[in-house]
């Protein structure tokens, strides 16, 4: 950690970038890592390519998250919570040509990019990494950066109901809540809110929801002709997987999302990203990960280009060994 935060220190202008599609952990850490560099009077961009979710745009300096960079001089990179460079999209050409790439994540799938990594597994989140980095580099830490930080554990940890919940993912929100951060508000935010949209697109997820013929895999299927029925966008499927991971007897749930800017080969085959969620009981790290993808045991993900009946009977076959 010295010889990254030297670095850090000594660098001038920085890319921080989170995986596409970013849920609170990705959006908490890259506001929280942004904010940091201000305190060192850094100039700094902050990059994700996917418009962030409703539910997060209450972040300080969300709006200071941009969709699209260019070939500028950066002298150094830093990637949250991706287990994998591409994770990031269309700008991973302009992150290569980077002189120093810095690798922050807790994925067990970490590929182990970049010219430094900073990856801890047993971490509850990425948030809890970046918490002890801006310890390391006696950062003060101000209400905005405690509220990033906090919602990043919160949502990664499933409001401390998933297994990843450590004792870390306690002490840090506690002191978190100590710098002023407002518990209620924040879930207010997160959970507590859907625009009527989201609500319509929901229901239209849930008739979607096929099971396997054991009852124990479930598959919700979202397309872009829902997303424009509905009048939402991606981010609005947000944690629409949890209502098929809840299903009784369900031990994998999947979420096949067609992706709108998947470039089409065919009308039939387009670009879909899966998600995958676990009740502990099986490693969906492993799965995605032999599709390319990766995550936790019990979350995790994947692209692909192919059509939808062809992935939807590759997951239904993963039921046959559950």
């Amino acid at each position: 950690m010295d010889q990254i935060i030297r670095y850090l220190k000594n660098s001038d202008h920085i890319l921080v970038a989170s995986h596409a599609n970013p849920d609170g952990d990705a959006i908490g850490s890259l506001i929280a890592m942004g904010l940091c560099f201000d305190g060192l009077n850094k100039k700094t961009t902050l990059y994700n390519e996917s418009p962030i979710p409703a539910v997060y745009r209450f972040l300080p300096a969300a709006n200071r998250v941009v969709r699209t960079v260019k070939n500028r001089e950066y002298d150094l990179a830093v990637i949250l919570d991706c287990g994998d460079l591409q994770r990031i999209g269309k700008a991973v050409s302009v992150v290569r040509q980077i002189p120093i790439i810095v690798n922050i994540d807790h994925h067990v799938t970490n590929t182990r990019f970049g010219h430094f990594q900073l990856i801890d597994t047993s971490a509850c989140a990425t948030a809890e990494i970046i918490y002890r980095l801006i310890k390391q580099m006696n950062v003060p830490f101000d209400k905005a950066i405690a509220t990033s930080i906090y919602t990043g554990i919160l949502t990664d940890t499933g409001s401390f109901r998933f297994s990843n919940t450590n004792r870390a993912a306690f002490s840090i929100c506690q002191e978190m809540v100590g710098l002023g951060v407002d518990p209620y508000n924040i879930a207010q935010h997160v959970y507590g809110t859907y625009s009527l949209g989201r609500i319509k697109l929901l229901n239209l997820a849930l008739d979607s929801i096929e099971i396997s013929n054991n009852g124990k895999l479930s598959i919700m299927t979202l397309s872009q002709d829902m997303f424009d029925e509905t009048h939402t966008q991606a981010e609005d499927s947000d944690g629409l997987i949890n209502y098929a991971k809840r299903i009784e007897d369900v031990k994998i749930a999947a979420l096949i999302q067609e992706n709108r800017n998947g470039q089409e080969k065919s009308k039939k085959i387009k670009r879909f990203d899966v998600s995958l969620r676990s009740d502990g009981t099986v490693d969906v790290a492993s799965i995605a990960a032999s599709f390319g993808g990766g995550g936790h045991s019990i979350a995790a993900g994947f692209s692909i280009e192919t059509t939808l009946s062809d992935i939807t009977s590759q997951i239904l076959k993963l039921s046959e060994k559950i």
